[in-house]
């Protein structure tokens, strides 16, 4: 049955949430629709004639989709192969997702509730998906092995990184348990390993300005006002490493990575500063130091102070 013939033989409404359409189309296999603006202006004559020229490889799904209904505009209404093309639109569509190798590392769960789902993740998997790790994502998973289709992030983890991450069970609580993180009321304490330096000065608070562009692989410190800022402790010391307690009061792209290196102890394992090298995707032989050991915060509908730990911990380098 279409969307206009459910909502008695007229268009859907449009929702918006945080000045964007909502999508029409639900979670099918733990994966979001993909949503497509089109541009200001184009010559294109239909919809389907823009997809195609913007990817020209995927022709054949595409009008194979489009034939099937299964590219809808913003009211949750089919896309025809006649649909004429009008700029600044949305359209949504499920995308083929790649064939993945399974990463080896289970998901620990630390707790569930109707609002919350707090997880344990390993070393070497997406937080949500993102270039070649779409099912391969801790979100993914999680929403196939439990039957979430509305689990949503309230926060991320590099895939390098392990540790606790919160997810919001439900659509209703989403906006306010993400808030407590873009507002930045939760306690968030890492562990890192990394090579020893009996010179340094401990403990220290690094502040920096971090530029992350757009395509970039690594993020970077410039001169200028600070926008960034950690505190990192001393915990214990074994032979030349030594393990540190890493306390973030911002959340920049790499921070913890960028300012252990600039203290010169880069994390152990981290193949991206203070240099760049390439890492196999599927060699799992080296991981990341890096722990999210805890976050803590008041929730939002309690009003009681609430703090999930990790159960891992980091090995020291051979």
């Amino acid at each position: 049955m279409s969307p206009a013939a459910v909502n008695g033989g007229f268009p859907q409404p449009v929702v918006y949430r945080d000045g964007v359409p909502d999508a029409p189309l639900p979670v099918r296999d733990g994966l979001n629709p993909t949503r497509l603006r089109m541009p200001d202006d184009g010559s294109w004559p239909t919809v389907l004639e823009y997809l195609v020229a913007r990817f020209p490889h995927d022709e054949t799904r595409l009008r194979e989709k489009v034939a099937t209904a299964e590219v809808v505009d913003e009211r949750g209404q089919p896309i025809t192969d006649s649909t004429p093309f009008a700029p600044r639109r949305f359209v949504y569509l499920y995308r083929d997702p790649p064939v993945e190798t399974r990463v080896p590392f289970e998901i620990e769960i630390l707790h569930r509730d109707e609002n919350l789902l707090v997880v344990d993740k390993p070393h070497f998997l997406a937080s949500t998906p993102r270039g070649a790790y779409i099912a391969e994502s801790a979100l993914v998973r999680l929403r196939r092995d439990l039957d979430l289709p509305e689990l949503t992030p309230a926060h991320r983890l590099d895939r390098l990184t392990a540790g606790v991450l919160i997810f919001t069970v439900r659509r209703e609580v989403r906006r306010d348990y993400q808030s407590l993180f873009d507002q930045r009321r939760v306690v968030k304490e890492y562990e890192a390993v990394a090579r020893y330096d009996p010179d340094l000065q401990l403990p220290a608070t690094v502040r920096s300005r971090i530029v992350k562009e757009r395509g970039v692989l690594k993020a970077y410190e410039v001169d200028g006002p600070a926008n960034s800022e950690s505190r990192i402790e001393l915990l214990e010391v074994h032979g030349d490493a030594a393990r540190y307690r890493l306390l973030p009061h911002t959340g920049k792209t790499h921070q913890l990575r960028l300012h252990m290196s600039s203290l010169g102890i880069p994390i152990h394992g981290d193949n991206f500063y203070p240099d760049f090298y390439d890492v196999a995707a599927d060699d799992y032989s080296t991981p990341l130091r890096l722990l999210a050991r805890s976050v803590e915060f008041v929730d939002p509908y309690s009003g009681v102070t609430r703090r999930f730990a990790s159960v891992r911990s980091l090995d020291w380098p051979k």
